[in-house]
């Protein structure tokens, strides 16, 4: 009785510890599976941010070697009409109606990347049009949860600042309108740096109108 004691004890103990190892282990994975969706998104943003400087470093370099006197002093003159795109990412912060006041970052994490052309008639005037994918991500996934058309009148004020009344039109199933706010913030030769606040107004597909506060970071090529 006395031997079958010692050589149960430490075969108990060794299950024990190992039971102990493989929870520890999968939580770190499920920790680890739970953050790789924001991770993703967080890449996406520092790729758009950064590409922007990646791309005036290349262009001007390029200019200088076809062109040894183009300098950062020379400007092209401005003729009318021309086309710019424009390349950003949007943080809905935060959604409000009649039911509910849903922030972002609460458990489900909303990020937009419009893309767009804005055709540019006078130092005043011009026209937007504008694609937003929309990925939403989770603790347990990520997708592609939208796509906005939201085309739009661009009225162009003095030291880069322009208001944009924009449609909008979302697979979604929801439309409304989008007031927005852009203000340029920095100025190279090659791309323009802005932020911009825009109250998205939305209706139909069976829910509530709602209206929104987000923000808005992105490049403007020259």
């Amino acid at each position: 009785m006395f031997i079958y004691y010692k050589i149960y004890l430490p075969y108990t103990t060794k299950l024990k510890n190992s039971s102990k190892y493989f929870k520890t282990n999968i939580m770190k994975q499920n920790l680890r599976s739970k953050h790789l969706p924001k991770s993703i998104l967080t890449a996406i943003i520092l790729f758009i941010l950064t590409s922007a400087n990646v791309f005036a470093q290349q262009a001007k370099t390029d200019s200088i070697k076809m062109n040894p006197a183009a300098g950062p002093s020379t400007l092209a003159a401005k003729s009318y009409p021309r086309a710019v795109g424009y390349l950003s990412f949007i943080v809905p912060v935060v959604t409000l109606d009649k039911n509910a006041t849903t922030w972002n970052f609460n458990g489900t994490t909303k990020i937009g990347f419009p893309v767009g052309v804005n055709i540019l008639y006078s130092d005043h005037f011009g026209f937007s049009y504008e694609f937003t994918p929309t990925i939403t991500a989770t603790s347990a996934s990520s997708k592609v949860s939208n796509l906005l058309f939201d085309p739009g009148t661009m009225f162009r004020f003095e030291h880069g600042f322009t208001i944009i009344t924009r449609l909008a039109f979302e697979t979604a199933g929801r439309y409304g309108f989008t007031p927005v706010f852009n203000q340029v913030y920095a100025r190279t030769k090659y791309v323009n740096y802005f932020i911009a606040g825009s109250l998205p107004a939305r209706f139909g597909n069976g829910q509530p109108a709602s209206i929104g506060f987000n923000v808005q970071f992105g490049f403007i090529f020259n």
